[in-house]
């Protein structure tokens, strides 16, 4: 997965605020590890890279706005994100993008696990749903037999 880089010196210290702060990071790092995955994936599979890259920006925008109601900082996008592995075939695009539903799903649940609001706690399960369904989505379409996992987020 991509990640950003080390920890932003702006990142809130409340742990609420701090987990959402991570979770808006990884939705930034996704979003241009995306456009990887679109750059070296099949045309077949455009329709699952322009799903995905739809629902991460409308998740970052409305997770930005949960952030600035709370009157927190928001993180910028990196200028550049370190990728696990060289991506430059269509297997590559495929296991940078389910790792990159993997770590948005653990940082959504982080913020599930650290809300003190319902509704920033309801919108992170939503988003680590989500993140999970796309993630075996991913997975089914490139045959793998185990789709889904007992607890996304988690190492359970």
């Amino acid at each position: 997965m991509t990640s950003p880089e080390p920890r932003d010196p702006n990142r809130p210290g409340d742990p609420a605020d701090g987990a959402l702060f991570d979770a808006v990071a990884t939705e930034h790092a996704t979003i241009y590890g995306y456009g990887l995955v679109s750059a070296h994936s099949t045309p077949e599979v455009n329709y699952l890279v322009s799903d995905a890259m739809a629902q991460h920006r409308a998740r970052r925008e409305a997770a930005i706005a949960l952030l600035e109601e709370r009157g927190a900082e928001v993180p910028l996008p990196a200028a550049g994100y370190q990728l696990p592995a060289e991506v430059d075939d269509p297997a590559g695009a495929f296991e940078l993008a389910v790792g990159m539903e993997q770590d948005a799903a653990v940082a959504w649940r982080a913020v599930v696990e650290q809300a003190t609001d319902q509704n920033v706690r309801a919108f992170g399960v939503t988003a680590l749903t989500e993140c999970a369904v796309m993630a075996a989505r991913w997975r089914r379409l490139f045959g793998r037999t185990q789709t889904t996992v007992a607890f996304p987020g988690g190492s359970e």
